[in-house]
């Protein structure tokens, strides 16, 4: 788990990359480079206000994957505080 104090989305990663998507740290915060595909359907589940799941990694890996989870919470009150 990964604490930021922003989020980058480049949706500029092409597909013979070799990687689903990639994440690094920047800073103080996190870049998550994804497929044209992939920012198409994160911006669609922001709009309907969905969880999302973005799996890092290369293709051809098997089992080391990092995920990035974008999810949605009950009250923002105490999760934004501070």
């Amino acid at each position: 788990v990964t604490g930021a104090s922003f989020v980058v989305f480049n949706g500029a990663l092409k597909t013979s990359s070799g990687f689903l998507a990639k994440s690094s740290i920047v800073e103080d915060g996190l870049m998550v480079q994804i497929t044209p595909e992939t920012m198409e359907s994160l911006r669609q589940a922001l709009r309907d206000k969905k969880d999302f799941k973005i799996t890092c990694g290369k293709t051809d890996t098997g089992d080391m994957k990092e995920y990035v989870d974008i999810c949605w919470v009950e009250n923002e009150e105490k999760t934004n505080e501070g």
